[in-house]
């Protein structure tokens, strides 16, 4: 029935917003109800409101997208912390041969090229090993680190993890989607909608 999507900001603009969606959808329902036509369902959420879809009067099913991995966009948006992103694409460095950059073997086909809609509005994904490393440039198959300013030792072979700005169109790049535990395997996901795009 709604869609939500507005609903970012800091805490204080977020929930200013739902009591908004919430007098929205109080009028539709009543609407509904003098035209005595049924409602069983009422649909409604985002992931920024995923914990204020209950507070609105009416709602009996929320749909919070993201909110399942949440990426860098939730993160900055205020309805994530860090660690609560659970997305994390597994890269490899492939060169350190310039003072200041490290290459990765992640770039645009596997993170996506989608900017950060929110927060500092600029790199491509924050690497967990590092933060102080900027993910400043992707190609196709390459992302472009500065680490100028970086304490982390880079090394040429070695495994990180970069979360993605946004994990909608990452994860829709990829056939499948490894579930960890504790830094172990506990499954795999194919991914069923990947390229269904019309």
């Amino acid at each position: 029935m709604t869609y939500y999507g507005n609903i970012w900001g800091t805490e204080v603009e977020r929930r200013e917003e739902a009591r908004r969606v919430a007098s929205r959808v109080e009028r539709a329902l009543r609407a509904f109800a003098e035209a005595r036509l049924p409602v069983e369902i009422v649909s409604g959420g985002s992931t920024p409101s995923a914990f204020l879809s209950h507070e609105i009067p009416g709602i009996t099913e929320i749909r919070p997208g993201t909110y399942v991995y949440n990426d860098l966009n939730t993160f900055y948006q205020g309805a994530c912390k860090l660690a609560d992103c659970a997305a994390r694409v597994v890269t490899t460095v492939v060169s350190t041969a310039v003072p200041g950059r490290a290459m990765i073997d992640a770039g645009s086909k596997t993170l996506s090229s989608d900017a950060l809609g929110s927060g500092p509005k600029t790199g491509h994904g924050h690497v967990v090993e590092a933060t102080d490393a900027q993910l400043i440039k992707l190609n196709e198959e390459h992302g472009h680190l500065d680490i100028t300013h970086s304490t982390y030792r880079f090394r040429v072979g070695e495994i990180l993890t970069v979360i993605p700005n946004h994990v909608c169109t990452c994860v829709n790049m990829h056939d499948e989607v490894f579930l960890l535990r504790r830094e172990e395997v506990v499954g795999c996901w194919r991914v069923a909608a990947r390229g269904k795009i019309r």
